[in-house]
């Protein structure tokens, strides 16, 4: 387990810049934030917490070649969250694989029941979404400590 920390944060501090730029932030929050004011549901703010648990959730997924919402570690979203320093009360997690653009990724969670329902869920205040190599797509949402 140590282990595991001693490199999440490592691959945070080392990657998550270049990780980072390869999704804009200011699109991602746009489209979430158009797709809740259609169902008149408070905008959500974008956190660099939350990018950091899914950045490590994306960044282990590639690395150990799998593709699900439990980590290599046996994690699940809130214990990632924990990891990342985030108190939290309500959180969600869409995954994706393969979709080559923000566009594509978030017309398909909008386009499944289950994704759409976690990104128009009402207790959600802040998220996400990061993107490793292999368009592996992680988009945390969830609400601080209540």
């Amino acid at each position: 387990m140590k282990r595991l920390l001693a490199f999440l944060v490592c691959t945070l501090l080392c990657g998550t810049q270049a990780l980072a730029a390869n999704v804009d932030r200011r699109a991602a929050l746009a489209s979430i934030n158009t797709l809740r004011a259609s169902r008149d549901l408070p905008p959500l703010r974008y956190s660099a917490n939350l990018e950091k648990a899914a950045l490590m959730h994306a960044e282990d997924m590639r690395r150990k070649g799998f593709f699900s919402h439990t980590g290599s570690d046996g994690s699940n979203v809130g214990k990632r969250l924990k990891y990342a320093g985030y108190n939290w009360c309500n959180a969600a997690e869409n995954i994706a694989k393969g979709q080559r653009s923000l566009a594509e990724v978030m017309t398909g969670w909008e386009e499944s029941r289950g994704h759409r329902k976690n990104m128009l869920h009402r207790k959600v205040t802040e998220f996400a979404l990061a993107r490793s190599k292999g368009n592996l797509w992680v988009m945390v949402l969830a609400r601080p400590g209540c």
